[in-house]
């Protein structure tokens, strides 16, 4: 990238990692919203990176910033690990506790809020994770008084399983698959990508049913290469797609959040 192509250090504000405590203090008082990415460091078949969630969770939460208006929401840098143990008999899997995720989101999401952040959106690349940031939210809502959310795709899963042919697509699979393709093409190896859609007994089981309950495997149960879905369906236009709408539909929640206090954001009825 030459130099006159980089974004500015203004351009780039909504950064916290990258702002002197000077200017940090300045955006805090502009922004009471901020992201905080959460991935994961784990198999993805034998045909993606391995933090592919981690790169995810990244990405979206800085297009998102980047996209929304003035004052942009502030971006946390990443939390590159997650509760991963069900990927533990693939090697790279580096896994951590869900005690240890919830308690280090909590500590973060505390200070955020002693900052003056008042709205705190958790974007989560690694369903996994799910429960222990629920369980930090609610310690940080409870204490603190200030609104926390997690997404793990919840805003704009509807309209992306409905640009997929596979059931059970959870992981490795079409979805993750056509992302990589469309960003990071260079480290996707489609040569080795396999088709591994699991099928179950009972229908409630069904990962992307619409009944269906939370339960819990080792992956290596389900599926021998780490791989739940169909990435031999993917392409990178398929992908680009499915940006296009986690991005706009996150960046919509955020503007409306900027827009509110705590007391609108609770009492106004739709």
């Amino acid at each position: 990238m030459e130099e006159k192509d980089k974004p500015s250090a203004a351009a780039r504000s909504y950064l916290l990692g990258e702002l002197t405590w000077p200017e940090a203090k300045k955006r805090f008082a502009e922004v009471d919203v901020a992201l905080l990415p959460v991935g994961a460091i784990e198999q993805h078949g034998p045909h993606l990176p391995l933090d592919t969630d981690a790169f995810d969770a990244d990405y979206l939460s800085r297009q998102v910033a980047a996209r929304c208006s003035d004052p942009k929401p502030l971006v946390l840098p990443l939390i590159p690990y997650g509760v991963s143990y069900q990927h533990d008999d693939f090697s790279g899997t580096i896994s951590i506790s869900n005690e240890t995720m919830a308690q280090l989101v909590y500590e973060i999401g505390i200070n955020a809020a002693r900052n003056g952040i008042k709205k705190l959106i958790i974007i989560n690349g690694h369903g996994g994770n799910g429960p222990a940031l629920n369980f930090a939210a609610q310690k940080i809502n409870r204490e603190k008084r200030i609104f926390v959310g997690v997404d793990s795709g919840e805003t704009s899963d509807v309209d992306i399983y409905g640009m997929i042919d596979t059931p059970n697509d959870i992981h490795a699979g079409e979805i993750e698959t056509s992302t990589a393709l469309a960003l990071r093409p260079h480290l996707v190896k489609m040569a080795l990508a396999k088709k591994e859609v699991p099928k179950f007994s009972i229908r409630y089981l069904n990962f992307t049913a619409q009944r269906w309950i939370s339960w819990y495997a080792y992956t290596t149960r389900i599926s021998s290469s780490g791989v739940i879905g169909d990435p031999t369906k993917a392409n990178a236009e398929k992908g680009a797609k499915m940006w296009e709408t986690m991005i706009e539909h996150l960046v919509n929640l955020v503007e409306e959040l900027k827009s509110m206090s705590l007391e609108e954001l609770y009492q106004l009825r739709y």
